[in-house]
């Protein structure tokens, strides 16, 4: 099988995330994408999030019309900092003859030498690059080309339409008592509306 996996705090997970992950699931023709929330991330540190069992549950009601969706709890699972390494390492034990494709986006390559234990996880699974606006087509170009060699890892290019939509900024819009109708699924808006979620700063 060929499976996508797409990580993130989803503090919500919002329409640009399905977007994204149905626009690759379908570029590459993978048998499906796993969702996978993040427990505490390295580079953002311990910043409160919604709690694991909302955030899942948000996943839940935001993928169950698409087959080809599912969800992992390994990071929330795991005690302490969530290292992509070693996310890769358990899902290979379960998908050994599986090829895996975490997908990022294209403003990720600048950051991706500073992730724990790079060239192993370059070898245990292959990326998929997502086209995001901040940096010259160029720039990225001449990125790709150098991780390439330096690595020997080839990146699939994936062109996705740009959704500018943030969890950030949903957060922001119901603390200001603002629509998120649009932005969130339906069944997603409501559970934010019927737990209150947001209202507050964290």
């Amino acid at each position: 099988m060929k499976i996508g996996i797409l990580g993130g705090s989803f503090d919500p997970i919002h329409m640009g995330h399905l977007i994204l992950g149905e626009n690759v699931r379908d570029s590459l023709k993978l048998d499906k994408v796993i969702f996978i929330p993040t427990g505490i991330n390295p580079f953002k540190g311990n910043r409160n999030t919604t709690s694991p069992t909302q955030r899942l549950e948000m996943i839940k009601l935001a993928i169950e019309s698409n087959p080809h969706f599912t969800i992992s709890t390994i990071e929330i699972e795991r005690e302490g900092i969530s290292y992509t390494i070693d996310t890769i390492k358990s899902l290979k034990g379960r998908y050994k003859e599986d090829d895996l494709y975490f997908i990022i986006g294209s403003d990720i390559i600048f950051q991706i030498e500073k992730w724990k234990d790079i060239q192993q996880l370059f070898k245990l699974c292959k990326f998929a690059l997502v086209n995001r606006p901040g940096k010259e087509l160029k720039e990225i170009d001449n990125k790709v080309e150098e991780l390439s060699l330096k690595y020997n890892i080839f990146f699939e290019r994936i062109s996705s339409p740009f959704i500018d939509i943030s969890s950030t900024d949903i957060r922001n819009r119901v603390r200001k008592k603002q629509s998120i109708k649009y932005l969130v699924p339906p069944k997603v808006e409501d559970y934010i509306i019927k737990h209150k979620l947001y209202v507050e700063e964290v």
